[in-house]
């Protein structure tokens, strides 16, 4: 694969070629991360930044409908509008549908969007492995807005709060009371809460829903990334399409403190730092998955069926075959704090 010529057509906005490059990067295949690195080392330096916003909900909620009727109306504005969407693997068979661009039918013609499914495979989070890289080389392609679906899968899927500058949660009509809307997790992540469904027999309970949670918010600490009335909620019908105009003005305002306020370029700051570590995680996890590690892991944990050893004295023994040196250096350390010490 050309490399260079894959990278200009990404810059030129290319669709086939942008859908090329996020195939490459989410390969697992050696010689595939190797051109996936060269190709994200070309398109750094760009200069093109979108407007991230990441979605979550439970399954039902109508985010696809949602994303459809909010991502046309961004297009009819002339925006040009990328979808990422995160759909669950089976954990018997590895497998995924990808059915995002069948539910959003229009949205998929649209000439100024672009429909992305991926599969979410072992990676927990409601987000994908690299749909971190994927949204970089949207933002590369030109792309306006960046919208994340992740699977859904409930209160801890903060993953896509380090993705996104702006995270939207969409609740159903009667979806929990003030008490639900001060757990912590994903409720303290959440910029704006949107209470879709708000049509029809259920407009009254979506109000009542979204008066609940506002209340909720309001108990909550105050965060130094938000101006004076945010976190908030609304209500939206997706399928009268009435609010989005709402959501949209509220998502610019707060961008736009933000940005004024330099909490926008400290957020992207600190999103960097934190995928930094987690691709020092997942590269070491990665490590643990090639032939000799795996039949060392297989032995070992023999061992520990059997009553040999212990889970923690095996997963030692595992580390220290593996990378010898972070052994020496935690010993080396250990020692170090006990002189300290005498």
């Amino acid at each position: 694969m050309e490399i260079s010529a894959l990278a200009d057509g990404v810059l030129s906005g290319d669709r086939r070629a942008l859908a090329r490059a996020i195939t490459l990067v989410e390969s697992t295949r050696t010689e595939h991360r190797t051109q996936a690195a060269d190709l994200l080392e070309r398109l750094a330096g760009s200069g093109r930044e979108s407007i991230r916003i990441g979605l979550s909900g439970t399954p039902g909620v109508g985010k696809s409908t949602f994303i459809e009727s909010f991502g046309l109306m961004l297009a009819e504005q002339g925006l040009r509008v990328a979808v990422l969407a995160v759909d669950p693997s089976s954990a018997r068979t590895g497998g995924s549908i990808l059915g995002d661009k069948t539910r959003m039918e229009y949205l998929s013609r649209h000439p100024k969007a672009f429909i992305r499914p991926s599969p979410s495979q072992t990676h927990l989070g409601g987000v994908a492995r690299r749909t971190r890289e994927a949204v970089a080389l949207c933002e590369a392609a030109g792309f306006d807005v960046v919208l994340i679906e992740t699977v859904g899968v409930g209160q801890s899927e903060t993953v896509v709060a380090e993705l996104s500058d702006v995270f939207l949660l969409l609740l159903a009509p009667a979806g929990g009371d003030e008490l639900q809307g001060v757990k912590r997790g994903i409720m303290e992540v959440a910029d704006i809460i949107i209470v879709n469904k708000a049509d029809g027999d259920l407009k009254a309970t979506a109000t009542r829903t979204c008066a609940d949670y506002a209340g909720a918010l309001r108990l909550l600490r105050r965060r130094p990334q938000d101006p004076d009335g945010f976190p908030k909620a609304m209500t939206v019908s997706a399928l009268e399409q009435s609010g989005l105009d709402k959501a949209w003005s509220d998502i610019s305002e707060l961008i736009t403190w933000r940005r004024e306020t330099g909490h926008w370029q400290g957020r992207r700051a600190a999103q960097a730092r934190h995928w930094f570590h987690e691709e020092i995680r997942q590269t070491l996890l990665a490590r643990l998955q090639t032939p000799p590690a795996r039949n060392l892991a297989n032995k070992l944990s023999h061992d520990v069926e059997t009553g040999q050893t212990t889970a923690t004295k095996a997963a030692a023994a595992l580390i220290a075959t593996l990378w010898p040196e972070m052994t020496r250096d935690a010993a080396t350390e250990s020692l170090d704090l006990t002189q300290d010490t005498t």
